[in-house]
């Protein structure tokens, strides 16, 4: 994805400095960031912290969780890709996290891979299991991110994440301004102002980007395949270089079962696809 073009703390103050009425959160990941670094967006003004860890893994998130409610954050944790345990497995681990203290549980679909009966499911078991309040995190993917959003509110999440435009990786999030219109329509009062936000979609956020989020060939069969959505773009570029389908390498990915943090499988798969007769260009050689 490139370098930013700014450091963390830069882009949190500036966000902290442009709200009246919103927290501004960062995304801590155990194991790439480190509490100091998240004692220096708190530094910057955030109030709030997404601790995310995979969805079988949630004792990595102890140390930072108990650490952040130390610092009177607001705590929100992240089962990373969700589709991968079973609603039963998956509410033994939100409890782990609500037994360390966070406020929210998220149910996280980053492969983009559930329907709505997923999502109804694990959010229900879930509601069960913990006295922290749940969320659920929609991918685009198989073009149900909405509908999965509402199955999810309607047992039990109360926290729903969006993104004008669905801007997002992949096939997108759930778009926040779609979200609006469905919830109103679905009886739901969400007090926010939906053609302020279609009007921010439109005139703000569609020119910032390069392209339209759209269920692509890729961003399909990364949900089909149930692999990590930060997989779409490395994927499309292995694919060039080594003339390989996008969709064999990642349908042997998701056959492998990688996760977030495991990019580095893409070139080993594509290189294997592409056969002995393949020769690595002499750039990538040195």
């Amino acid at each position: 994805y490139g370098f930013a073009a700014a450091t963390d703390p830069d882009y949190v103050r500036a966000a902290v400095d442009a709200v009246e009425n919103a927290d501004i959160a960062a995304l801590y990941v155990p194991g790439i960031a480190t509490l100091a670094e998240l004692q220096k967006a708190i530094d910057a003004g955030i109030k709030t912290v997404r601790i995310a860890v995979h969805c079988t893994e949630a004792d990595c998130g102890q140390q930072p969780v108990e650490w952040a409610k130390e610092q009177g954050l607001n705590v929100m944790t992240f089962l990373m890709m969700s589709h991968k345990l079973e609603a039963e497995p998956l509410a033994e681990q939100a409890a782990k996290l609500d037994s360390y203290g966070a406020d929210v549980v998220y149910v996280v679909d980053s492969a983009g891979a559930m329907v709505p009966r997923h999502a109804g499911d694990r959010v229900a078991a879930l509601r069960q299991a913990i006295t922290a309040d749940i969320g659920f995190h929609a991918h685009n993917n198989l073009g149900v991110g909405i509908a999965n959003a509402l199955t999810a509110a309607e047992n039990g999440a109360t926290f729903i994440d969006g993104s004008l435009r669905g801007l997002g990786a992949s096939a997108g999030n759930a778009q926040t301004e779609v979200l609006a219109a469905a919830f109103e329509r679905a009886g739901w009062d969400t007090g926010v102002d939906l053609f302020t936000l279609i009007d921010t979609a439109e005139h703000v956020v569609a020119p910032l980007m390069k392209e339209p989020q759209i269920v692509d060939e890729t961003a399909l069969i990364l949900g089909y395949a149930g692999v990590y959505s930060t997989f779409f773009h490395p994927t499309k570029r292995a694919a060039k270089k080594f003339g390989v389908p996008a969709r064999d390498i990642l349908m042997e990915l998701g056959r492998r079962g990688v996760i977030g943090g495991q990019e580095d499988m893409i070139i080993d798969v594509a290189s294997e696809l592409a056969g002995p007769t393949y020769e690595t260009p002499a750039l990538a050689r040195l």
